[in-house]
């Protein structure tokens, strides 16, 4: 899974906002008696093992954790950060040590394989019922395991279709596609070449970055098409589908015909104008807007398209904050989580956006000053000032960007990443297959024999 480097900017400095925030609360533990309620011993200290190791996730984090720490007196919080793609092995190492954090911050990936392994508890009763009433489907899935909420959904990536809006106007394009033909035929009509056959812009880009590009943009382009990954069950891939093969072949279509080239990186190509078409997160847009300056405004973000017009779906990622199986103070961590995560606070104004309206929870507040969002779409619209819509009207500009405004509408219909014990197997497995595919070591129909043996393997094998 790809972890990106966040750009600040769409809702302001996230310490000042957050700090700002906590100051509307009188300072003390009333969960816990209080300052003054004479609480024996030392005071109780959590301990969070998260991924946000660089800025500006960092700083947001440790300024929402201070803003914590300067008004609860008997409990306080202090932050531990490993690099993504070391924190699943960390969790499961320091666990199998009994050195566990009280809180963890992981992909939802990950979750029924942590909570298999004993490493996640589940939601009280009350929290499990505020989770489900106030985030999105696809977020409380991404939190859960079995019908089981396990934590509170932080950051949500909902997946769209990015493109150019010069490279289509040029090739005669007026406006994104709707459907998987008007994909590939755009895709066609706006790659070139030089004379020499080398690629100048790519029709439709496609990564081979990491597994969450890889399998994130075909996961996407298959559930706006209906299809799924796994069958309702989680037990067998279903992508031996009619619509999977669909999907497939429009991908290996697109590079033979040479309209698509995996190998070119597309996450320098697409800013500098090498690639009129790709689907990517929403995480993307505060890069762009940093990388490319005043040539972001050719940038158009619209729905994933389907297999007709009117077809709406994609693919939603996510992380969790739950607490420990084996922490010791179970209680407070879950109090420090609701602050967090449900409390809310007056929403701050977005520079460049419309008026902010109601409260927002601290975490909502932290994912947009860094250019993410969170799966509380009430949050999203109050922070990202407008009602969603698909780009282009003031309804849609969130934080000033009507780019985030598909991505807004998407935290209702996205489905989620599976994310049963051996999601993380399951997901590599596809990645690998999906590559022999785009690298044309294997035919489509070849390809899906493959993975449907290996996957169905790897998810029917006793845990």
């Amino acid at each position: 899974m790809r972890r990106r480097t966040f750009t600040a900017g769409t809702a302001g400095g996230a310490g000042a906002a957050l700090l700002a925030a906590a100051g509307c609360e009188a300072p003390g533990d009333a969960a816990y008696g209080g300052g003054r309620a004479g609480l024996p011993g030392a005071p109780v200290t959590l301990t969070i093992l998260t991924h946000y190791a660089s800025e500006p996730l960092r700083s947001a984090l440790e300024s929402a954790v201070g803003a914590w720490n300067a008004t609860h007196r008997r409990v306080k919080v202090r932050t531990t950060a490993v690099k993504f793609t070391d924190l699943l092995t960390t969790y499961m190492v320091r666990q199998a040590a009994g050195q566990g954090p009280d809180i963890l911050h992981p992909s939802g990936l990950w979750t029924g394989q942590l909570v298999r392994a004993g490493v996640l508890r589940p939601a009280p009763r009350d929290t499990a019922r505020l989770i489900r009433r106030d985030f999105t489907p696809a977020a409380v899935a991404a939190a859960s395991a079995n019908g089981t909420v396990y934590g509170y959904p932080t950051e949500v990536q909902a997946y769209a279709l990015y493109y150019h809006r010069r490279l289509l106007r040029e090739a005669g394009v007026g406006g994104p596609p709707r459907t998987w033909r008007e994909l590939e035929d755009t895709a066609y009509r706006t790659a070139r070449r030089d004379r020499h056959g080398n690629t100048l812009v790519q029709g439709f880009g496609l990564s081979r970055a990491d597994d969450s590009t890889v399998v994130g943009q075909t996961l996407a382009l298959l559930a706006a098409g209906g299809g799924a990954f796994l069958t309702p069950d989680g037990r067998r891939t279903a992508l031996g589908s009619a619509v999977g093969r669909e999907v497939l072949d429009l991908e290996r279509r697109l590079i033979e015909r040479g309209a698509a080239d995996p190998g070119i990186p597309l996450f320098r190509a697409f800013p500098s104008g090498q690639v009129a078409m790709t689907v990517n997160a929403g995480w993307w847009t505060a890069g762009l807007r940093a990388a490319m300056g005043g040539d972001y405004r050719d940038v158009g973000v619209a729905p994933v398209p389907g297999r007709a017009p009117g077809d709406r779906g994609t693919l939603a990622t996510g992380f969790l904050l739950g607490v420990n199986a084996r922490s010791r103070y179970p209680r407070q961590a879950w109090e420090f989580l609701h602050w967090l995560n449900a409390a809310p606070v007056p929403a701050a104004r977005p520079a460049g956006a419309g008026r902010p309206r109601g409260a927002v929870s601290r975490m909502s507040a932290l994912q947009v000053s860094v250019g993410s969002m969170t799966g509380r779409a009430a949050d999203m619209r109050a922070l990202l000032g407008g009602e969603g819509g698909h780009g282009g009207g003031r309804g849609g500009s969130g934080g000033g960007d009507a780019n985030l405004g598909p991505f807004l509408d998407a935290l209702h219909y996205a489905v989620p990443q599976p994310n049963g014990p051996r999601a993380q197997r399951a997901t590599a497995l596809l990645r690998k297959n999906i590559e022999e595919i785009w690298t044309g070591r294997a035919p489509v129909d070849t390809a899906l024999a493959t993975l449907t043996r290996q996957i169905d393997q790897e998810l029917s094998r006793p845990y």
